[in-house]
Protein backbone atom coordinates (compact mmCIF):
# COMPACT_ATOMS: atom_id res chain seq x y z
CA UNK A 1 0.00 0.00 0.00
CA UNK A 2 1.26 3.54 -0.99
CA UNK A 3 1.65 6.14 1.25
CA UNK A 4 0.99 9.84 0.75
CA UNK A 5 3.94 12.48 0.97
CA UNK A 6 3.27 14.72 3.02
CA UNK A 7 4.85 17.72 1.06
CA UNK A 8 2.14 17.97 -0.44
CA UNK A 9 0.41 19.40 2.25
CA UNK A 10 0.79 23.05 3.70
CA UNK A 11 -0.08 23.21 7.32
CA UNK A 12 -1.86 26.41 7.85
CA UNK A 13 -0.56 26.63 11.61
CA UNK A 14 -2.59 30.16 11.91
CA UNK A 15 -5.82 28.83 11.35
CA UNK A 16 -5.81 26.12 14.45
CA UNK A 17 -5.16 26.30 18.43
CA UNK A 18 -5.35 22.92 20.04
CA UNK A 19 -5.96 22.23 23.62
CA UNK A 20 -6.68 19.38 26.53
CA UNK A 21 -9.90 19.53 27.72
CA UNK A 22 -9.78 16.54 30.55
CA UNK A 23 -9.19 13.72 28.35
CA UNK A 24 -10.27 15.28 25.22
CA UNK A 25 -8.68 17.45 22.75
CA UNK A 26 -10.00 19.83 21.06
CA UNK A 27 -9.11 22.20 18.12
CA UNK A 28 -10.06 25.78 18.19
CA UNK A 29 -10.77 26.88 14.40
CA UNK A 30 -9.34 30.13 14.53
CA UNK A 31 -11.19 31.71 11.10
CA UNK A 32 -14.27 30.78 12.32
CA UNK A 33 -14.08 30.77 16.18
CA UNK A 34 -15.34 27.20 16.51
CA UNK A 35 -14.50 24.13 18.25
CA UNK A 36 -14.17 20.78 17.23
CA UNK A 37 -13.78 17.71 19.59
CA UNK A 38 -10.65 15.64 17.39
CA UNK A 39 -11.20 11.64 17.26
CA UNK A 40 -7.68 9.53 18.07
CA UNK A 41 -7.65 9.20 14.21
CA UNK A 42 -8.03 13.26 13.63
CA UNK A 43 -5.28 13.83 16.12
CA UNK A 44 -2.77 11.43 14.77
CA UNK A 45 -2.78 12.49 11.55
CA UNK A 46 -2.57 16.29 12.77
CA UNK A 47 0.32 15.36 14.71
CA UNK A 48 2.16 13.79 11.49
CA UNK A 49 1.35 16.96 9.58
CA UNK A 50 2.79 18.88 12.01
CA UNK A 51 6.22 16.59 12.83
CA UNK A 52 6.38 16.17 8.86
CA UNK A 53 5.63 12.38 8.78
CA UNK A 54 4.17 10.57 5.82
CA UNK A 55 0.36 10.09 6.10
CA UNK A 56 -1.67 6.62 5.79
CA UNK A 57 -3.72 6.44 2.41
CA UNK A 58 -6.76 5.48 4.80
CA UNK A 59 -7.18 9.47 6.13
CA UNK A 60 -7.80 11.02 2.41
CA UNK A 61 -11.18 11.74 4.21
CA UNK A 62 -9.36 13.38 7.22
CA UNK A 63 -7.11 15.22 5.04
CA UNK A 64 -9.82 16.67 2.88
CA UNK A 65 -12.06 17.75 6.19
CA UNK A 66 -8.53 19.74 7.64
CA UNK A 67 -8.48 20.78 3.61
CA UNK A 68 -12.03 22.33 4.01
CA UNK A 69 -11.15 24.09 7.05
CA UNK A 70 -8.23 26.00 5.68
CA UNK A 71 -5.64 24.02 8.05
CA UNK A 72 -4.34 22.58 4.67
CA UNK A 73 -3.88 24.19 1.83
CA UNK A 74 -1.70 25.73 -1.26
CA UNK A 75 0.04 28.18 1.24
CA UNK A 76 1.53 28.14 4.79
CA UNK A 77 -0.14 31.51 5.18
CA UNK A 78 -3.45 32.61 4.38
CA UNK A 79 -4.36 36.47 3.76
CA UNK A 80 -8.09 37.48 3.88
CA UNK A 81 -9.75 39.83 1.62
CA UNK A 82 -9.58 43.28 2.73
CA UNK A 83 -12.60 44.50 4.50
CA UNK A 84 -14.63 47.48 2.88
CA UNK A 85 -17.06 49.42 5.52
CA UNK A 86 -19.44 51.35 3.55
CA UNK A 87 -22.79 51.18 5.91
CA UNK A 88 -23.21 51.59 9.15
CA UNK A 89 -26.00 49.88 10.68
CA UNK A 90 -26.03 51.20 14.12
CA UNK A 91 -28.48 49.72 16.24
CA UNK A 92 -27.10 51.50 19.50
CA UNK A 93 -26.68 54.74 20.42
CA UNK A 94 -25.48 56.57 23.41
CA UNK A 95 -26.18 60.14 24.49
CA UNK A 96 -24.05 61.62 26.18
CA UNK A 97 -27.11 63.56 28.19
CA UNK A 98 -24.80 65.81 30.51
CA UNK A 99 -20.61 66.32 31.50
CA UNK A 100 -21.51 67.06 34.84
CA UNK A 101 -21.19 64.83 37.86
CA UNK A 102 -21.56 65.01 41.82
CA UNK A 103 -18.42 62.49 42.08
CA UNK A 104 -14.72 62.80 41.58
CA UNK A 105 -13.84 59.40 40.32
CA UNK A 106 -9.48 59.85 40.70
CA UNK A 107 -9.09 57.67 37.74
CA UNK A 108 -12.18 59.05 35.44
CA UNK A 109 -11.08 58.94 31.67
CA UNK A 110 -13.85 61.30 30.40
CA UNK A 111 -12.16 64.26 29.52
CA UNK A 112 -15.21 66.66 29.42
CA UNK A 113 -16.11 65.97 33.13
CA UNK A 114 -17.13 69.23 34.80
CA UNK A 115 -19.16 69.67 38.61
CA UNK A 116 -22.80 69.62 38.49
CA UNK A 117 -22.72 73.23 38.69
CA UNK A 118 -20.51 73.83 35.46
CA UNK A 119 -21.82 70.85 33.58
CA UNK A 120 -22.65 70.75 29.96
CA UNK A 121 -26.42 69.69 29.24
CA UNK A 122 -28.04 68.04 25.46
CA UNK A 123 -30.92 69.95 24.64
CA UNK A 124 -34.00 67.95 23.65
CA UNK A 125 -33.01 69.01 20.22
CA UNK A 126 -30.15 68.05 19.73
CA UNK A 127 -31.57 64.41 21.07
CA UNK A 128 -34.35 64.77 18.76
CA UNK A 129 -31.68 65.21 15.87
CA UNK A 130 -29.53 62.50 17.06
CA UNK A 131 -32.42 60.09 17.13
CA UNK A 132 -33.48 61.23 13.86
CA UNK A 133 -29.88 60.63 12.32
CA UNK A 134 -29.83 57.22 14.16
CA UNK A 135 -32.63 55.79 12.28
CA UNK A 136 -31.74 57.52 8.85
CA UNK A 137 -28.43 55.40 8.97
CA UNK A 138 -30.09 51.92 10.41
CA UNK A 139 -33.47 52.61 8.84
CA UNK A 140 -33.92 48.81 8.75
CA UNK A 141 -33.76 46.63 12.00
CA UNK A 142 -36.64 45.61 14.10
CA UNK A 143 -35.53 47.01 17.49
CA UNK A 144 -33.35 50.02 18.52
CA UNK A 145 -31.64 50.91 22.13
CA UNK A 146 -30.29 54.10 23.55
CA UNK A 147 -28.02 54.38 26.30
CA UNK A 148 -27.54 57.40 28.77
CA UNK A 149 -24.38 58.34 29.41
CA UNK A 150 -22.44 61.24 31.62
CA UNK A 151 -20.77 62.77 33.48
CA UNK A 152 -23.74 61.39 35.63
CA UNK A 153 -27.03 60.92 33.55
CA UNK A 154 -29.11 61.23 36.27
CA UNK A 155 -28.23 64.47 37.12
CA UNK A 156 -29.84 65.34 33.91
CA UNK A 157 -33.46 63.49 34.24
CA UNK A 158 -35.49 65.97 33.09
CA UNK A 159 -34.12 64.97 29.59
CA UNK A 160 -33.70 61.95 29.86
CA UNK A 161 -37.39 62.17 30.62
CA UNK A 162 -38.64 64.36 27.23
CA UNK A 163 -36.05 61.53 25.55
CA UNK A 164 -38.09 58.42 26.58
CA UNK A 165 -41.11 60.41 25.73
CA UNK A 166 -40.19 61.16 22.31
CA UNK A 167 -38.26 58.14 21.58
CA UNK A 168 -41.30 56.28 22.41
CA UNK A 169 -43.79 57.68 19.89
CA UNK A 170 -40.79 57.76 17.51
CA UNK A 171 -40.12 54.28 17.10
CA UNK A 172 -43.48 53.07 18.22
CA UNK A 173 -45.32 55.01 15.12
CA UNK A 174 -43.26 52.96 13.23
CA UNK A 175 -43.86 49.67 14.60
CA UNK A 176 -40.04 49.22 15.89
CA UNK A 177 -38.83 48.85 19.26
CA UNK A 178 -36.95 50.75 21.14
CA UNK A 179 -35.43 50.14 24.86
CA UNK A 180 -33.15 51.86 26.92
CA UNK A 181 -29.95 51.68 29.34
CA UNK A 182 -27.69 53.54 31.23
CA UNK A 183 -24.54 53.36 33.62
CA UNK A 184 -24.77 55.31 37.10
CA UNK A 185 -22.86 55.44 40.11
CA UNK A 186 -26.16 55.22 42.11
CA UNK A 187 -25.88 58.42 44.51
CA UNK A 188 -28.77 60.10 43.11
CA UNK A 189 -31.34 57.40 43.21
CA UNK A 190 -34.34 58.11 44.74
CA UNK A 191 -37.89 55.57 45.56
CA UNK A 192 -39.46 57.94 42.43
CA UNK A 193 -36.29 57.97 40.24
CA UNK A 194 -36.26 54.14 40.62
CA UNK A 195 -39.96 53.43 40.00
CA UNK A 196 -39.74 55.54 36.51
CA UNK A 197 -36.54 54.12 35.35
CA UNK A 198 -38.25 50.88 35.86
CA UNK A 199 -41.79 51.70 34.54
CA UNK A 200 -40.04 52.87 31.08
CA UNK A 201 -37.81 49.53 31.01
CA UNK A 202 -34.34 51.37 31.57
CA UNK A 203 -31.99 48.58 32.37
CA UNK A 204 -28.73 50.13 34.49
CA UNK A 205 -25.40 49.49 35.64
CA UNK A 206 -23.98 50.57 38.83
CA UNK A 207 -20.57 51.76 39.18
CA UNK A 208 -19.19 50.16 42.44
CA UNK A 209 -15.63 48.92 43.16
CA UNK A 210 -16.65 46.46 45.50
CA UNK A 211 -16.16 46.59 49.67
CA UNK A 212 -16.40 50.10 51.35
CA UNK A 213 -12.39 50.38 51.69
CA UNK A 214 -11.29 49.45 47.85
CA UNK A 215 -15.05 51.75 46.62
CA UNK A 216 -13.86 54.63 49.26
CA UNK A 217 -10.42 54.56 47.65
CA UNK A 218 -11.18 55.93 44.02
CA UNK A 219 -14.73 57.02 44.13
CA UNK A 220 -15.46 60.44 45.96
CA UNK A 221 -16.91 63.01 45.90
CA UNK A 222 -15.44 66.41 45.07
CA UNK A 223 -14.29 66.76 48.98
CA UNK A 224 -12.90 63.47 48.56
CA UNK A 225 -15.62 61.73 51.30
CA UNK A 226 -16.45 58.26 50.09
CA UNK A 227 -19.43 57.76 47.86
CA UNK A 228 -20.08 53.86 49.52
CA UNK A 229 -22.15 54.78 51.84
CA UNK A 230 -25.12 56.88 50.14
CA UNK A 231 -24.42 53.88 46.68
CA UNK A 232 -25.11 50.97 49.39
CA UNK A 233 -27.93 52.72 50.36
CA UNK A 234 -29.66 53.55 47.32
CA UNK A 235 -29.20 50.15 46.43
CA UNK A 236 -31.37 48.32 48.94
CA UNK A 237 -34.49 50.50 46.88
CA UNK A 238 -32.95 49.95 43.59
CA UNK A 239 -32.81 46.25 44.06
CA UNK A 240 -36.00 45.28 45.08
CA UNK A 241 -38.06 47.40 42.87
CA UNK A 242 -36.00 45.96 40.09
CA UNK A 243 -36.53 42.20 40.84
CA UNK A 244 -37.54 41.41 37.46
CA UNK A 245 -34.93 42.99 35.75
CA UNK A 246 -31.27 42.75 36.06
CA UNK A 247 -29.00 44.96 37.32
CA UNK A 248 -25.33 44.78 36.70
CA UNK A 249 -22.29 45.80 38.59
CA UNK A 250 -19.23 47.65 36.78
CA UNK A 251 -16.06 47.11 38.87
CA UNK A 252 -12.82 49.12 37.58
CA UNK A 253 -9.87 47.57 38.90
CA UNK A 254 -7.01 50.05 39.46
CA UNK A 255 -3.66 49.46 41.35
CA UNK A 256 -4.43 47.90 44.18
CA UNK A 257 -8.10 47.30 43.33
CA UNK A 258 -7.30 43.19 42.57
CA UNK A 259 -8.41 41.00 44.95
CA UNK A 260 -11.12 39.67 42.59
CA UNK A 261 -12.60 37.12 44.66
CA UNK A 262 -13.32 39.68 47.86
CA UNK A 263 -14.82 42.25 45.79
CA UNK A 264 -16.76 39.26 43.67
CA UNK A 265 -18.21 37.85 47.06
CA UNK A 266 -19.11 41.31 48.51
CA UNK A 267 -21.19 42.29 45.26
CA UNK A 268 -22.49 38.75 44.04
CA UNK A 269 -23.61 37.33 47.57
CA UNK A 270 -23.31 40.73 50.40
CA UNK A 271 -25.37 43.11 47.59
CA UNK A 272 -26.68 40.97 45.84
CA UNK A 273 -26.00 41.99 42.17
CA UNK A 274 -26.76 39.56 39.33
CA UNK A 275 -23.79 40.25 37.14
CA UNK A 276 -20.72 42.06 37.92
CA UNK A 277 -18.83 42.62 35.30
CA UNK A 278 -14.72 43.79 35.51
CA UNK A 279 -12.87 46.86 33.54
CA UNK A 280 -9.58 46.33 34.63
CA UNK A 281 -7.72 49.67 33.87
CA UNK A 282 -3.93 49.01 31.89
CA UNK A 283 -3.48 52.16 29.68
CA UNK A 284 -5.10 55.25 31.42
CA UNK A 285 -3.57 58.10 31.10
CA UNK A 286 -2.58 58.82 34.85
CA UNK A 287 0.01 55.39 35.28
CA UNK A 288 -0.24 55.49 38.88
CA UNK A 289 -3.84 53.78 38.53
CA UNK A 290 -2.93 51.29 35.94
CA UNK A 291 -2.28 47.78 36.82
CA UNK A 292 1.08 46.92 36.42
CA UNK A 293 2.21 43.05 35.41
CA UNK A 294 1.73 41.57 38.52
CA UNK A 295 -2.19 43.19 39.27
CA UNK A 296 -2.47 41.96 36.04
CA UNK A 297 -1.83 38.50 37.23
CA UNK A 298 -3.19 38.24 40.33
CA UNK A 299 -6.36 39.70 38.50
CA UNK A 300 -6.17 36.67 36.30
CA UNK A 301 -5.83 34.21 38.93
CA UNK A 302 -8.94 35.80 40.59
CA UNK A 303 -10.36 35.48 37.10
CA UNK A 304 -10.13 32.04 36.95
CA UNK A 305 -11.12 30.65 40.23
CA UNK A 306 -14.60 32.87 38.93
CA UNK A 307 -14.33 31.06 35.69
CA UNK A 308 -14.52 27.77 37.86
CA UNK A 309 -17.59 28.92 39.86
CA UNK A 310 -18.99 29.43 36.64
CA UNK A 311 -18.30 26.63 34.88
CA UNK A 312 -20.18 24.50 37.81
CA UNK A 313 -22.92 26.41 37.99
CA UNK A 314 -23.51 25.98 34.54
CA UNK A 315 -23.38 22.52 34.90
CA UNK A 316 -26.20 23.06 37.29
CA UNK A 317 -28.51 24.80 35.01
CA UNK A 318 -27.40 27.86 37.03
CA UNK A 319 -25.57 31.24 35.46
CA UNK A 320 -23.36 32.38 38.43
CA UNK A 321 -23.16 36.50 36.74
CA UNK A 322 -19.61 36.41 35.87
CA UNK A 323 -20.35 38.97 32.87
CA UNK A 324 -16.99 38.68 31.26
CA UNK A 325 -16.47 35.19 31.10
CA UNK A 326 -19.91 34.55 29.57
CA UNK A 327 -19.72 37.07 26.74
CA UNK A 328 -16.48 35.62 25.79
CA UNK A 329 -18.30 32.08 25.58
CA UNK A 330 -21.13 33.45 23.84
CA UNK A 331 -18.59 35.04 21.19
CA UNK A 332 -17.39 30.88 20.98
CA UNK A 333 -20.58 29.65 21.29
CA UNK A 334 -22.35 31.63 18.40
CA UNK A 335 -18.92 31.63 16.40
CA UNK A 336 -18.02 35.04 15.69
CA UNK A 337 -15.43 36.61 13.54
CA UNK A 338 -14.47 39.97 14.23
CA UNK A 339 -12.66 42.52 11.89
CA UNK A 340 -13.31 44.99 14.77
CA UNK A 341 -12.65 44.93 18.16
CA UNK A 342 -16.35 46.33 19.18
CA UNK A 343 -19.35 48.04 17.34
CA UNK A 344 -17.89 51.65 17.76
CA UNK A 345 -18.63 53.32 14.36
CA UNK A 346 -20.67 50.38 12.45
CA UNK A 347 -23.47 49.23 15.04
CA UNK A 348 -22.97 52.35 17.52
CA UNK A 349 -23.08 55.83 17.47
CA UNK A 350 -21.81 57.80 20.20
CA UNK A 351 -23.34 62.23 20.51
CA UNK A 352 -21.86 64.18 22.93
CA UNK A 353 -23.78 66.92 24.60
CA UNK A 354 -22.52 69.40 21.88
CA UNK A 355 -24.27 67.24 19.19
CA UNK A 356 -20.71 66.24 17.94
CA UNK A 357 -20.96 62.06 16.99
CA UNK A 358 -17.37 60.58 18.83
CA UNK A 359 -16.20 56.88 17.98
CA UNK A 360 -17.62 56.05 21.19
CA UNK A 361 -18.34 57.23 24.72
CA UNK A 362 -14.95 57.39 25.64
CA UNK A 363 -13.49 59.83 23.31
CA UNK A 364 -16.30 62.20 24.03
CA UNK A 365 -14.73 65.30 24.92
CA UNK A 366 -11.04 64.10 23.76
CA UNK A 367 -8.81 65.62 20.93
CA UNK A 368 -9.05 63.02 18.75
CA UNK A 369 -11.59 64.16 15.82
CA UNK A 370 -14.76 63.53 15.74
CA UNK A 371 -17.24 61.79 12.91
CA UNK A 372 -19.42 64.21 12.09
CA UNK A 373 -22.92 66.60 14.05
CA UNK A 374 -25.99 65.44 14.25
CA UNK A 375 -26.22 69.10 12.51
CA UNK A 376 -23.71 69.00 9.44
CA UNK A 377 -24.24 64.54 9.48
CA UNK A 378 -22.50 61.41 10.04
CA UNK A 379 -19.00 61.75 7.97
CA UNK A 380 -19.05 58.48 6.08
CA UNK A 381 -15.84 59.21 4.64
CA UNK A 382 -13.95 59.36 7.54
CA UNK A 383 -15.52 57.08 9.65
CA UNK A 384 -14.97 54.20 6.60
CA UNK A 385 -11.39 55.33 6.28
CA UNK A 386 -10.24 54.99 9.79
CA UNK A 387 -12.42 51.71 10.60
CA UNK A 388 -11.38 49.98 7.01
CA UNK A 389 -7.55 50.83 8.65
CA UNK A 390 -7.95 49.22 11.79
CA UNK A 391 -10.09 46.14 10.46
CA UNK A 392 -7.36 45.82 7.16
CA UNK A 393 -3.49 47.04 8.25
CA UNK A 394 -2.96 44.63 11.44
CA UNK A 395 0.65 43.79 11.85
CA UNK A 396 1.99 40.67 12.15
CA UNK A 397 1.73 39.63 15.27
CA UNK A 398 -2.31 40.03 15.32
CA UNK A 399 -2.32 38.31 11.59
CA UNK A 400 -1.00 35.05 12.77
CA UNK A 401 -2.32 35.50 16.68
CA UNK A 402 -5.15 32.86 17.42
CA UNK A 403 -7.26 34.95 19.10
CA UNK A 404 -7.26 37.36 16.31
CA UNK A 405 -11.01 37.13 15.29
CA UNK A 406 -11.65 37.58 18.77
CA UNK A 407 -10.03 40.24 20.17
CA UNK A 408 -9.66 42.20 16.92
CA UNK A 409 -6.69 44.58 17.79
CA UNK A 410 -8.23 45.58 21.25
CA UNK A 411 -9.88 48.96 22.13
CA UNK A 412 -10.05 51.72 20.13
CA UNK A 413 -9.46 54.41 23.38
CA UNK A 414 -7.25 51.86 25.27
CA UNK A 415 -5.11 52.29 21.80
CA UNK A 416 -5.56 55.92 21.73
CA UNK A 417 -4.15 56.75 25.76
CA UNK A 418 -1.67 53.92 24.56
CA UNK A 419 -0.33 54.91 21.43
CA UNK A 420 -1.50 58.55 20.70
CA UNK A 421 -3.68 56.86 17.98
CA UNK A 422 -7.19 54.47 17.93
CA UNK A 423 -5.30 53.01 14.69
CA UNK A 424 -3.20 50.79 16.52
CA UNK A 425 -3.86 47.54 18.02
CA UNK A 426 -3.21 47.25 21.53
CA UNK A 427 -0.16 44.19 22.60
CA UNK A 428 0.62 44.93 25.63
CA UNK A 429 -1.07 41.97 27.19
CA UNK A 430 -1.61 39.90 24.42
CA UNK A 431 -0.44 37.13 26.34
CA UNK A 432 -3.05 37.78 29.05
CA UNK A 433 -5.95 38.18 26.34
CA UNK A 434 -4.60 34.61 24.86
CA UNK A 435 -5.18 32.58 28.46
CA UNK A 436 -8.47 34.04 28.77
CA UNK A 437 -9.42 32.83 25.43
CA UNK A 438 -8.32 29.78 26.17
CA UNK A 439 -9.68 29.78 29.51
CA UNK A 440 -13.26 30.07 27.40
CA UNK A 441 -12.34 27.90 25.33
CA UNK A 442 -11.97 25.29 28.46
CA UNK A 443 -15.65 26.41 29.90
CA UNK A 444 -17.55 26.09 26.49
CA UNK A 445 -16.21 22.64 26.27
CA UNK A 446 -17.01 21.54 29.34
CA UNK A 447 -20.20 23.12 29.96
CA UNK A 448 -21.06 21.77 26.28
CA UNK A 449 -20.19 18.32 27.88
CA UNK A 450 -21.94 18.56 31.09
CA UNK A 451 -25.08 20.53 30.52
CA UNK A 452 -25.30 21.53 26.75
CA UNK A 453 -29.08 22.60 27.64
CA UNK A 454 -27.15 26.12 29.27
CA UNK A 455 -26.98 27.48 26.43
CA UNK A 456 -30.35 27.07 25.09
CA UNK A 457 -31.42 28.76 28.29
CA UNK A 458 -29.34 31.44 28.90
CA UNK A 459 -27.94 32.36 25.19
CA UNK A 460 -29.84 34.12 22.83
Amino acid sequence: MSILNVKNYNLIRTNYHLMKVDEKEVLFHIPSSSVFELSGESSKVLRQLENEEDIDPGHVEILEEFRELDILGAKFFLKEEPTKIETFPAKALVLNVTSGCNLSCTYCYKEDLTSLKNSGDMTLEIAKDAIDLFFKESPYLPEYSITFFGGEPISNLPLIKEIISYANDFFGSKGLGIGYGMTTNATLLTDEIIHYLHDNKVDLTVSIDGPEALHNKTRVYEGGKGSYERVVKNLSSLLSIYQDRTVGARVTLTRGVTDIEAIWNHLRHDLNFKEVGFAPVTSGESDMFNLSDRDLSKVFDGFRVLADDYIAEAIKGNFNGFSNLHRTVTDIHEGRKKKLPCGAGVGLLSVSYKGDIDLCHRFTGSEYPSFGSVAKGLDKKALSTFLEKRANDKGTDCQTCRIRNLCAGGCYHESYIKYGTPEKSVLHYCDEMRDWIDLAIYAYVKIKAGNPEFFTKYFK
